[in-house]
This record gives structure tokens, sequence and C-alpha cells, in this order.
């Protein structure tokens, strides 16, 4: 189910919030909800969307233990980000570099193959009316699709490979 309506104080006090929510998915443990609640806020007041681009790469240039637990954490997020929101096209400029640099400093790891996959979704990336689901974010973090079942009348029901971009038209 879908977090319910939220109230909220400044930007700027829940920047703060954001950024020590960020601050925490480095050591959580199941970080799935507190992704889930990060999109929410970006979602619900999306000045901050930039704002957590910024952090989530400056979280992941330069960390104390690349490709480890609390980095990756911060790349599935940055994925999650990328196939919800389009940043500004200053922050989308300076995005792109980072996963290009990313991806030549360390070619063939994890955050080589998150960089390529966040590339890829901010090309398809139109914008959502809700949050990704518990479900989807656990996909996304392993940069894989989700398997659904399409009913149609008269038909019998079908399993179809689906990503966070595919759409009712691309499903037919």
């Amino acid at each position: 189910t879908a977090p319910g309506p939220r109230s909220y104080t400044t930007l700027r006090d829940e920047a703060v919030k954001l950024f020590n929510s960020l601050q925490q998915l480095e050591s959580e443990r199941d970080p799935v909800p507190l992704m889930q609640g990060v999109l929410q806020t970006c979602l619900d007041l999306p000045p901050l969307v930039d704002e957590i681009y910024c952090q989530l790469v400056k979280q992941t240039t330069e960390p104390p233990a690349p490709g480890g637990q609390g980095d990756l954490h911060y790349w599935q997020l940055l994925t999650c980000m990328s196939c919800t929101f389009l940043p500004s096209p200053p922050v989308l400029r300076f995005l792109r570099f980072h996963l290009d640099r990313t991806e030549n400093r360390f070619p063939a790891s994890e955050m080589a193959k998150y960089a390529c996959f966040i590339r890829e979704a901010l090309g398809k990336t139109k914008g959502r009316e809700c949050v990704p689901s518990l479900e989807e974010i656990l996909v996304l973090m392993q940069r894989q699709e989700m398997i659904c079942t399409v009913h149609c009348p008269g038909a019998p029901a079908c399993s179809v490979a689906i990503s966070s971009h595919t759409t009712a038209e691309e499903v037919r």
C-alpha cells in the first residue's frame, strides 16, 4: 500500500531530513522502506529532486569503501531516482559526468553496472504519478525487470516482463 498524505515543514527542513535519511541508508539492513520514503518526499516536494540527486552524487564520489554495502545502497537509491524523476538539465549534465567518471574509474564493477543502468533509465524516464512499490524497488536494486501477469477479456492471462518505463501501449 502507498503511504498516506504526509505533512511537511519548510523545504530547507525537509532537505535536512532527507540528508539524515541518506546518512542512515548507508548502514540500513533493509533499505527499501527508507528509499521509498525518500522517493515519496521527492514526489511530494519536486524542488528537492535536484537536491537528492546532488547529495547522491556526492555520496557516490570517492566513497570510503567503493562497492561496499553502504556505497551500493546509494547507487540503488540513485537507480530508483533515475526511474522516477528527471533532474533539471544542469543537474542531469552533472549526473551524466558522474556516471561516465564512475564507469571509467571502476570498469566492470557493480557501480559501473548501476551507472550504465541509470544512464539508460534517464533516457526513458518521463516522470511518474506515484513512487515505485516496494516490490519494484527490490527489482530495481538488482537492475532487473518485473514479471507481471496481464489479464485480457476473452484471452488467457500471460506473464510479461516489464521495467519501470514500460507503458500500457508497449504491453499490448
